[in-house]
């Protein structure tokens, strides 16, 4: 039995086990905000969780079971109420797999191919446009040194935190500060496999992330402190069924680490942020948006403002699926944070700095990640060019300000013009015309 097949074989067993147990009581429907915002009749959950059930057990569920599983955006309000211990949202991210393996297999794997390939050209170009090779070197190591005594982290970046590369300095900057050994693994070579378990290629997904948790168990840290909040479910949620022996750690999420040093890092915030700060809020990470207020409301002079927007999904692109309500709670964010006279907009994931500093130009704030205010705390600064990049609207503007770096890296010209109009430019979720913008 090969390896891969072993992998099913648990990931099935887990399956089965889930459809055993669940009782198809609808609780976790009636918790889930996504049949309302897709308009499903979902009565009081029963048929619809019974329809997921089916799809577990081979069956095709019913329409409307299989919309719900198809649109889940993970927002995380099941993930307390099944009486059986059932962790719902792993349940829709496995009736997904069963729709999607649907499709031809060969399908399926040139979907997990391209969407790797579109993933890998766009984080070394971005990246290198930004870093040159001694930072790239630091947050994106080719190899890491023997050590005699294992690092006490391995900081994961996941893939696309390199498109805004600043943030992840500013990370590595603040755990220098509080003396925290790391070693750093990140990018393409260490994928979590959502590119390919998305598409239903869940064998060649199941591989990628062994061999990524491979790597850091061979750190010998006790703990893999995460950024991207996607690479954290797929650790510590969907692809449970990888062998135990790769996972010889736990998982937490960056400002869930950081809170908890918080007695720590209190002590070196000296500089005072004299600035009203709102959060742009997503609740499917379980503990980071709280995390997050807590170290915002320790900075000194920063006034944290609550702007009362109600959260769906765990960061932007998971509302990919439904754009309309992306947009609703894009704009409903710009707008409250101007009706609140703030002077910053905080995002708290990379995916969601990409899209939200496209808008800076527009409202009367400022937007950062969170972890630049934490750094400003500290004295720290590292300069945000993908949103210098995203602001200059113009592909030759942008080619021609990154011709040095161009040619330090030995990039080609065309496919940077190709990655900068597709990646940069052409990566818009809401209109930045404010007047294009969908109300309520």
């Amino acid at each position: 039995m090969t390896g891969a097949d072993t992998f099913i074989d648990r990931l099935d067993r887990q399956v089965s086990a889930i459809a055993e147990a669940c009782t198809a009581c609808g609780a976790c429907v009636l918790a889930c905000p996504t049949p309302g915002i897709l308009g499903l009749t979902a009565g009081d959950g029963t048929a619809v969780a019974a329809g997921v059930r089916d799809i577990l057990r081979g069956g095709q569920g019913g329409e409307t079971s299989a919309a719900w599983a198809r649109a889940c955006c993970g927002s995380g309000h099941c993930l307390s109420v099944c009486e059986e211990g059932i962790n719902p949202r792993l349940m829709l991210a496995m009736a997904r797999r069963a729709l999607s393996e649907t499709v031809p297999e060969g399908e399926r794997k040139d979907a997990g191919k391209q969407a790797f390939k579109t993933m890998s050209r766009g984080v070394r170009v971005l990246s290198r446009l930004q870093l040159p090779p001694d930072l790239m070197d630091r947050l994106s190591p080719a190899s890491h040194p023997e050590r005699a005594v294992p690092p006490d982290i391995v900081f994961y970046t996941g893939c696309n935190m390199l498109r805004t590369p600043h943030i992840g300095l500013l990370c590595l900057d603040v755990l220098d500060r509080l003396g925290v050994s790391y070693e750093v693994y990140g990018g393409p070579a260490n994928c979590c496999g959502i590119l390919q378990f998305r598409p239903g290629d869940t064998a060649n997904s199941g591989r990628q992330l062994a061999s990524t948790m491979d790597r850091f168990a061979g750190a010998g840290a006790g703990r893999v402190v995460s950024w991207c909040p996607t690479c954290q479910m797929q650790m510590a949620e969907i692809m449970t069924a990888v062998p135990a022996a790769s996972r010889p750690f736990d998982n937490v999420m960056l400002p869930v680490f950081l809170a908890e040093r918080l007695d720590d890092l209190r002590p070196l915030m000296t500089r005072r942020v004299e600035k009203r700060v709102a959060l742009h809020e997503y609740p499917g990470s379980p503990g980071v948006v709280d995390a997050v207020k807590t170290l915002l409301t320790a900075v000194p002079g920063l006034d944290l403002v609550d702007l009362d927007h109600p959260g769906v999904g765990y960061q932007m692109t998971s509302l990919d699926g439904l754009p309309e309500v992306q947009q609703r709670h894009i704009a409903g964010t710009l707008r409250q944070a101007e009706a609140q006279g703030v002077h910053v907009l905080a995002g708290v994931f990379h995916a969601d700095h990409r899209e939200l500093v496209s808008h800076q130009d527009d409202w009367p704030f400022a937007i950062v990640n969170y972890m630049e205010l934490i750094g400003e705390s500290l004295g720290l600064h590292r300069p945000d060019l993908f949103k210098r990049m995203k602001l200059m609207r113009d592909a030759d503007a942008i080619l021609a300000e990154a011709k040095d770096m161009i040619a330090l890296h030995g990039l080609d010209a065309e496919e940077v013009r190709e990655v900068i109009l597709s990646d940069i430019l052409g990566e818009q979720k809401l209109p930045r015309d404010r007047s294009a913008h969908p109300a309520g």
